[in-house]
Order: structure tokens, then sequence, then C-alpha cells
């Protein structure tokens, strides 16, 4: 069983410290759309690829569409700062060491989806296009390497429109998704 958010239900409230020190909270953000991107860790390489892609779409997202960002990795603070933070994402990173936002919005672990990733044929794309970039396949020590990526595209009024859990960690929402949610008529 588990506990999935479903679209058109209230995102659950959260505050919490960004990789800049600065107070992060969902409240804060009424009134505009958000992207909250839940990662596996901070030192994984197929996470580190998916934020610096975010970071180069972020101006198109922001102007004229005023899309946010946010980001979370189960990474102590120092992982956080050492691997992902090297990019300077332009929106918030948020060190979740203790999984507590990954349990209030539902994100699973899961050895199965691990190995499914793993068997598919095309896994090396991805991990090419990682290295690629820059991001070596570094383990992290102490993280939970079954976590499993979701994202979530939330509304002005703070209301879980698209709830993407990934079956594999390579799946993710489209950017085509995502965009298009981006240029969707504000809400009044």
């Amino acid at each position: 069983m588990n506990n999935w958010l479903q679209s058109g239900e209230y995102a659950p409230v959260f505050q919490s410290v960004d990789q800049n020190g600065n107070i992060v909270s969902l409240e804060a953000y009424r009134g505009r759309k958000v992207l909250l991107a839940f990662f596996r860790n901070a030192a994984c390489a197929l996470c580190n690829l998916r934020v610096h892609q975010f970071i180069k779409r972020y101006p198109q997202w922001q102007d004229p569409y005023h899309l946010d960002v946010i980001c979370f990795f189960e990474s102590p603070e120092a992982a956080l700062h050492r691997y992902v933070g090297q990019q300077d994402a332009p929106f918030p990173l948020i060190a979740d060491p203790n999984a507590e936002l990954y349990t209030l919005y539902g994100v699973e672990t899961s050895a199965d989806k691990i190995r499914a990733t793993l068997a598919q044929p095309n896994v090396h794309e991805y991990t090419d296009e990682a290295e690629a970039a820059g991001f070596k396949l570094t383990p992290e020590e102490g993280s939970n390497f079954n976590r499993i990526p979701a994202e979530f595209l939330i509304d002005e009024r703070g209301i879980v429109r698209i709830a993407h859990y990934g079956r594999l960690i390579t799946d993710h929402l489209p950017y085509e998704t995502i965009e298009r949610y981006a240029a969707e008529t504000q809400l009044p």
C-alpha cells in the first residue's frame, strides 16, 4: 500500500532550509506554479543530470511562465554542497537526510524498481549522457540506494495538478508536460 498524492489534492505544506541557508516554505509560493522534484541523493549522476537540465530550462520557465522549481535530495547538507550544489542552481536545493519530506509526499523506495532500471537495455544511454555532462557515477555513502524519484506540479492555490511517481530511476515527467503546464493560463 502506498500513500501517493493524487491530482486535485492539496500539496502537503512544508518548511525547510535550502543550500544557501534560506528558509523555503511551500506556503510562500502561493500564487505561483511550482515543480517539486524529489531525487535519489546528491551524488546520483542521473539526478545531477536532471538538475543540470532544469537549470538550462529554468529561464524559460520563469519568463514568461513564472514556474518555480524546488529540488529535494535524501542526503546530508554536506553531500548536497559537495555534489549537486556545485551546479549553482538558481532555485532551492533541499537536503532531507531523514526523508521526512519524502514520506510526506509518499516518495517510495523500491529494490525491484532499481533492478528493473538496471535491466533496461538503454540504461547506458542515460549513464553515458550523465558522464558526458561531467557527472560521474559516484555512490554516496550512507544514502538510500533504493530511492525512486518523483515530481509534482503544484498550482497557484497549492493543489497538486500532476503527481508523477517514477516507475524506474530514469522515469521523470516529460519536459513537454512541464512546459505545457507552465504555459497554461495563470489563475486570476
